[in-house]
């Protein structure tokens, strides 16, 4: 009876952190997703350049940032679950300092992008409108960067309400932005992008407020420079194994569209694989905002020395996620036929995304579970593993199927897809039996010693493989 108690407790407690979470996370990536489907009434050129785009800039920089963030989600979470609520704000500021400097490099690179994918095979025409959504994209990038560190700042200590708001807010001031750039003001496909690097800034403005003039962050806002400089090599032994953790999985999306941007009809080819994995992706976002709650509570759980509690919610968490994700992927497939009118009016384009809708089904509900176990591992701080993990599932299975599947099967787009799903369905299971075996009591020693003791053991101790 206590036990099914506790459950009640833990699942309203979950479900408490997650739905705002999806609302969150769903928010920020619905922006890019806006702007994708506006461009694409301009005409197929324009969607598969901006594709293109948003396949590149997340690969080289979105992706990259959003991985090194993902420290905070060990460091911020176990620190606070232990007390330690000095330590968040030497985290958060650490990671700003960190990821600034970042994306300089990166928007060298994005300026010369044109030259690049040229270089690489793609048509000229769509890399050249590939490379000025691009360059449009830049400011967007910086406050990316700070609007990461954030999030995870705030999700470490449950305070979800300023980041709901905030992001509600920035979508309803997005959409008409982004129509009015577009079409109104006639910057064309370059306005998606000026409307999305407003709208980041806009959400780091309201954040910012918050994080100097609320009394709710008033024990983790602390600045102390002494501290600061000494987290940064704490905050870079996780920071590196997460980011490659996530691009690593991140790139193997956008190396598909580059492969299927090598087809004879590239514009077709590229238009609905970049449906497809843009339909992913926002569904994968729902999914880690209750990964995130997960990551929350299992970090909190560990750094408080609760073992049990922890692996509790690994199971509650993992039944909610399974059952959303039956919910999308029959949703889905029920609407296969009209899904495709919401990111163009071309009917070929349109046919073709209904003959890849079954299997876009079956990626939604994998990814769904690989979300939930990905939010676990991080909360846990087994970027290191994840890395290893998602090195062998995509490059080692993965992305070989696929090649084999489209150039020589003769498959085009759905054999890049069926191989991607291959390699997502082999790094569940592998996440699914790292999780299984794991000794929760080792994890809550690990987490005790990170924090009061700065001792930095191996992650892979806390597994009993």
């Amino acid at each position: 009876m206590e036990q099914r108690v506790w459950v009640m407790k833990e699942l309203k407690k979950l479900s408490l952190l997650a739905a705002p979470m999806v609302v969150v996370s769903v928010s920020q990536s619905v922006l890019p997703a806006i702007s994708l489907m506006m461009t694409g009434h301009l005409g197929k050129l324009q969607l598969s350049g901006v594709s293109i785009a948003t396949s590149f800039t997340n690969a080289t920089g979105f992706a990259l940032l959003f991985g090194l963030s993902g420290a905070l989600e060990t460091l911020c979470g176990q620190a606070y679950g232990a007390g330690q609520y000095h330590k968040l704000g030497s985290y958060v500021y650490c990671s700003m300092i960190s990821l600034l400097p970042i994306c300089l490099p990166v928007s060298i690179l994005w300026i010369f992008m044109a030259r690049l994918l040229i270089l690489i095979g793609l048509n000229p025409q769509i890399s050249v409108v590939a490379c000025k959504y691009s360059i449009g994209l830049i400011p967007a990038l910086f406050g990316y960067a700070i609007l990461q560190s954030l999030f995870r700042y705030f999700q470490s200590q449950s305070l979800i309400l300023p980041m709901l708001l905030s992001s509600c807010a920035t979508v309803c001031f997005h959409v008409p932005l982004c129509w009015a750039l577009i079409y109104k003001w006639e910057f064309g496909n370059i306005g998606g992008a000026i409307a999305i690097g407003v709208a980041y800034w806009f959400n780091v403005i309201i954040l910012v407020s918050y994080f100097l003039f609320s009394s709710s962050c008033e024990k983790t806002r602390i600045l102390c420079w002494k501290d600061i400089f000494s987290s940064i090599s704490e905050f870079w032994c996780f920071a590196l194994s997460s980011s490659l953790m996530v691009c690593l999985e991140w790139w193997t999306f956008e190396l598909l569209i580059l492969l299927a941007g090598l087809l004879k009809n590239s514009k077709l080819e590229t238009s609905v694989l970049s449906i497809c994995i843009t339909t992913t992706s926002l569904h994968y976002f729902v999914q880690y905002g209750i990964g995130a709650a997960a990551s929350v509570r299992v970090s909190n759980e560990l750094g408080s020395g609760n073992p049990r509690a922890a692996r509790a919610i690994v199971h509650i968490v993992l039944v909610i996620s399974l059952t959303e994700a039956v919910i999308a992927s029959t949703s889905l497939f029920c609407t296969r036929y009209v899904f495709g009118y919401a990111f163009s009016n071309d009917k070929e384009v349109v046919d073709y995304v209904t003959e890849v809708a079954p299997l876009l089904c079956l990626s939604v509900i994998v990814d769904s579970l690989l979300a939930v176990l990905s939010g676990i591992a991080r909360g846990c701080g087994w970027q290191r593993i994840g890395a290893f993990v998602n090195l062998g599932a995509y490059y080692f299975v993965g992305i070989p199927v696929s090649v084999v599947l489209c150039f020589v099967g003769h498959l085009r787009g759905k054999g890049l897809w069926i191989g991607l799903l291959v390699g997502t369905t082999v790094q569940l299971a592998l996440f699914a039996f790292i999780t299984a075996s794991t000794n929760w009591k080792k994890q809550a020693s690990i987490a005790k010693d990170r924090i009061f003791k700065g001792q930095f053991q191996q992650i892979i101790d806390g597994i009993e493989l």
